[in-house]
């Protein structure tokens, strides 16, 4: 994609300022967008990624509807406009079903899958009226294939799949595109948490032997989200070496 083309274009990323997040924030910008990072609690951290990057950092709950529609307000206030959103944020709060509790299952599905209506629903009308936008949600092989432990967290990606897919429909007419990216176990907090023979069952599982690095999950993004991507809509695009193949 040339810089020329992406000038102009505000993208916003949730869970924007660590992680694969953090390598979506960067790919873009280098990519000539204008990027916003959005993030929930690491306020030190956030800030030490837009001293680095120079990247705008901005702070709301994800899953609290009435907070997205106002931090979005913010994030055009100060920037313009949304042209890009991506729907990363996510957390994950592993259990055997029988032994996880209602909240463990009511906050991965609000802040995995509530979520993308929540920052959807805040950028759609400005969208539609632009008559351009691209919604890129980060999914998860888990939501593809399931995983022992993450009945929550597979539902809320898979969840995502069938959302994006009807929103792809909704928004094709007014040239706003909507793509799942779903990434294999990538190098990443979140994973290097998982206990060592856990990962090494992991990676033995993987074709490649080894953990996508973030920026492989970001090249993803800058992909689906350029101008002449726009006949790629309601797409899963696996990122995952081969670990499931769909």
């Amino acid at each position: 994609r040339s810089v020329m083309s992406a000038t102009g274009r505000l993208a916003l990323v949730t869970g924007g300022t660590a992680g694969i997040g953090a390598a979506i924030s960067e790919a873009l910008l280098a990519a000539g967008y204008r990027v916003a990072a959005a993030y929930a609690t690491n306020g030190q951290a956030a800030d030490a990624f837009s001293t680095r990057t120079g990247i705008p950092v901005f702070a709301w709950d994800v899953a609290d509807f009435a907070a997205c529609q106002d931090g979005v307000a913010r994030v055009a206030m100060a920037l313009g406009p949304v042209d890009i959103l991506v729907n990363n944020a996510g957390v994950t709060r592993d259990a055997m079903l029988h032994k996880m509790t209602a909240a463990q299952w009511r906050e991965v599905i609000d802040v995995n899958l509530g979520s993308c209506f929540n920052m959807c629903h805040a950028v759609i009308e400005g969208m539609r009226e632009r008559r351009f936008g691209r919604v890129i949600n980060i999914g998860s092989v888990t939501g593809q294939s399931g995983q022992v432990g993450q009945t929550n967290y597979a539902a809320a990606k898979a969840g995502m799949i069938g959302f994006t897919k009807s929103l792809a429909l909704e928004g094709a007419s007014r040239n706003i595109t909507a793509n799942v990216i779903a990434p294999g176990y990538t190098d990443t907090a979140m994973v290097g948490a998982v206990r060592p023979e856990v990962l090494k069952r992991i990676l033995e599982s993987v074709p490649a032997g080894r953990l996508a690095t973030p920026a492989e999950i970001a090249r993803g993004v800058v992909f689906l989200a350029a101008d002449e991507a726009g006949f790629i809509n309601g797409s899963t695009l696996s990122i995952n070496s081969g670990k499931y193949l769909a």
